[in-house]
């Protein structure tokens, strides 16, 4: 724990990112196999499901440290971190060196399942032997709330400057199912990398958004354009007779979406796709919201998968007869997806993306203005020469948006943040005009700077009407402008519509709360059709 302790100092210690690969790089070499896969688990932004929740804590905390909840409130509002707040307060231990391993799977999962006197005895005895920065650490992993600056792309290049390992095999053994442990490290750094199991997936290629112009690009001949599809990123594989359908969240889904694992025993062995789960019907996709309805049924029912089907539109081939075809390029993996998707017309869960041709980037962009209507979200530019890459590379993919919806809304409630943004008043609730009365439209947590936040977060204390709960009422002045990238019917919010991804573009101070948009305004914006 004291290792995993001095490694989480050196990284919440800099912002400089080899810095951060190198402490990575040092703890990985050094640290035993078991504390090293663990390691692994909560730096890439795995975390164990919540065992306790914060009031608990707090109680207990209170309790130990011999102090008032309001004072405990007081001193919590002042550093903003729960995890920081108990290690400040409470008496610490010596510190221990036993393993990480030891404090994860004998002491954090052991929670699982007990009582709470069970639970508040084991977590007094782990403050008690402790210092102050395990306990903050310890806090942070009981709570689910260990963060610390570093992306999976970090921690595979630290595991390639640790091991020798190259970063995608690396990134393909740690796709799907993988379990910390100690022999699942000893797999993760084997020298023998012809290892890929059955079902693993392969780690997904990733766009980035176009900025400027799309003529920047170069000859459109060389260019592959495709509907953006918003649906959920998955690859549907066929190895050894069994199908599995993997979700881009490293979730195996088959069984919630068997029409997918029917379409999959009609591939031949060895094969691999990549494509967008979506609901379809109709020879036309679903919005969104339809495919949610599905997400959470782990075993739909005759009714839901009459009313939601669900497809899978492929967009590319990622391994044929059993060889990994990613370094081929674009072109030569199109053509074998096509011709293995014409070849299975009883397969009506499997769909082609089709290809959108034009003559021009001019005469595409009247297509991709155009997306909506067709249930895409814009247009995906792809390099016919590229092969299929690992993670989030520019120059081969692009994702072509259209501008997001935009509407004026007046701030209407406010509630303090989370973590370091407890004393600020930073989640806010929106709203629009419905005759004389602002309905609550959306809500947004990001896009202004830290200047802006505490700007608000000023107005919010002095003009604060009343409370529900930790939700604060505020008079409505402030305009904003929200984006947000679709919209639908909703029976469960106030306004009757709901919106996908909002956030705030910007602060309207040329704009009087009068002048915000109409909730007719926004309804107006909710897609024609079925």
């Amino acid at each position: 724990m004291r290792a995993f302790t001095d490694l989480y100092a050196r990284l919440d210690g800099t912002t400089r990112t080899n810095a951060k690969v190198r402490a990575m790089a040092d703890y990985f070499a050094a640290a035993p196999a078991a504390d090293a896969a663990w390691a692994v688990h909560f730096l890439g932004g795995d975390r164990p499901k919540r065992l306790l929740g914060a009031r608990k804590l707090a109680a207990w905390a209170c309790e130990l440290a011999d102090v008032p909840a309001w004072l405990f409130d007081e001193c919590y509002g002042a550093v903003g971190d729960l995890a920081e707040t108990i290690a400040l307060l409470l008496p610490t231990g010596e510190g221990d060196d036993r393993p990480l391993a030891y404090w994860v799977e004998r002491r954090l999962l052991a929670l699982r399942g007990r009582d709470e006197e069970e639970q508040k005895a084991a977590m007094v005895a782990a403050w008690g032997e402790l210092d102050g920065r395990e306990i903050f650490v310890w806090n942070k992993l009981i709570t689910g709330g260990f963060r610390v600056g570093v992306s999976k792309r970090l921690v595979l290049r630290a595991l390639e400057r640790a091991t020798g390992i190259d970063t995608a095999t690396l990134a393909h053994r740690l796709m799907g199912a993988w379990h910390p442990s100690a022999d699942a490290w000893a797999e993760l750094v084997s020298v023998d990398t012809g290892d890929a199991d059955l079902s693993r997936p392969y780690p997904f290629f990733l766009a980035h958004p176009l900025a400027g112009e799309p003529e920047m690009l170069g000859d459109l001949d060389e260019w592959q354009a495709e509907w953006k599809w918003d649906g959920i990123r998955a690859q549907l594989l066929r190895r050894g007779g069994q199908v599995f359908l993997w979700s881009r969240g490293e979730e195996l889904v088959t069984d919630r979406f068997p029409e997918l694992g029917e379409a999959g025993r009609l591939l031949p062995d060895g094969t691999a796709l990549d494509g967008e789960l979506m609901g379809w019907r109709d020879d036309s996709p679903l919005p969104f919201s339809e495919l949610q309805r599905r997400i959470g049924r782990k075993s739909p029912g005759a009714r839901i998968r009459r009313e939601v089907p669900a497809a899978l539109v492929a967009y590319d081939l990622l391994e044929w007869a059993g060889e990994d075809v990613r370094r081929r390029p674009l072109r030569e993996r199109r053509r074998l997806l096509v011709d293995l998707v014409r070849s299975l017309p009883q397969a009506p869960a499997l769909r082609l993306s089709p290809r959108v041709e034009a003559g021009s980037w001019a005469e595409l962009a009247t297509l991709q203005a155009g997306a909506r209507e067709r249930g895409a979200e814009g247009l995906m530019l792809k390099r016919l020469g590229s092969p299929y890459r690992v993670g989030r590379k520019r120059g081969d993919w692009w994702k072509w948006k259209v501008d997001p919806y935009r509407v004026d809304a007046v701030l209407i409630y406010a509630q303090r943040g989370h973590g370091r943004r407890a004393s600020l008043y930073t989640d806010y609730t929106f709203g629009v005009w419905d005759g004389d009365l602002l309905v609550p439209f959306a809500k947004a947590y990001s896009g202004l700077t830290d200047a802006e936040i505490r700007e608000v977060d000023r107005f919010v204390r002095r003009h604060g009407r009343e409370r529900f709960g930790p939700v604060r009422a505020v008079e409505p002045e402030l305009v904003f402008e929200i984006a947000f990238e679709g919209i639908r019917a909703s029976s469960r919010h106030k306004s009757g519509v709901a919106v996908r991804f909002p956030r705030i573009a910007r602060w309207r101070r040329d704009k009087q709360a009068e002048a915000a948009d109409r909730l007719e305004t926004v309804k107006a914006l909710l897609p024609k059709g079925p």
